[in-house]
């Protein structure tokens, strides 16, 4: 059977989220998942999105034709899940890249948002939300010997294209920028 389908059965989906590297869990139609933050996941803390935030989300992603429709609901589903994260945590300090909210409590780098993005991936996931896509450890890339950066990483099913899901570019809240692997390696995304 496959676990990308809404028909996931409840005892391996109980199974996939007590073994998820993401530790997210399910409590009463709520889910929770640690996040972290202030550079290089200093600091952790749990935050709960609430069952009518993850509806909304299941709406959204349910209306998604094909994949690249998916990624553009998954864009703005990672932006409300982090700002749903910032009602309960010190991220809404967070800007865009690393010098825009230097010195903040709160602020996350590439490291904090490629973990956290990916745990939000893997929480959606789990839920059967995602129709086209897997989630993947997040990708690095290394410019120039000194200059690395970190995303969160999805594929195609169908395909095999895999996408970053990059929220360090956009400021906490904004929707999550989504670019082909090949691309990002090569250092596209936003100036910030």
């Amino acid at each position: 059977m496959n676990p990308k389908t809404p028909c996931f059965p409840l005892v391996l989906m109980t199974f996939c989220l007590l073994c998820s590297p993401a530790r997210a869990q399910m409590v009463a139609g709520d889910a929770q998942t640690e996040l972290c933050f202030n550079y290089g996941c200093l600091t952790r803390q749990t935050v709960v999105f609430s069952a009518d935030l993850l509806k909304t989300a299941t709406r959204e992603l349910a209306d998604a034709k094909d994949a690249g429709e998916e990624r553009e609901h998954l864009a703005r589903v990672v932006g409300r899940l982090y700002a749903s994260a910032a009602e309960q945590t010190p991220i809404g300090a967070d800007r865009g890249g690393n010098f825009a909210d230097e010195g903040m409590f709160g602020r996350m780098d590439c490291i904090d948002h490629s973990r956290n993005t990916s745990a939000f991936l893997n929480l959606l996931a789990e839920r059967g939300l995602l129709r086209w896509h897997r989630v993947l450890p997040p990708a690095r890339r290394l410019r120039f010997f000194l200059l690395q950066h970190f995303s969160a990483l999805i594929e195609e099913t169908e395909s095999g294209e895999r996408y970053v899901v990059d929220s360090w570019f956009v400021d906490n809240g904004e929707p999550a920028i989504i670019l082909p692997l090949a691309g990002w390696e090569k250092g596209e995304g936003p100036d910030v």
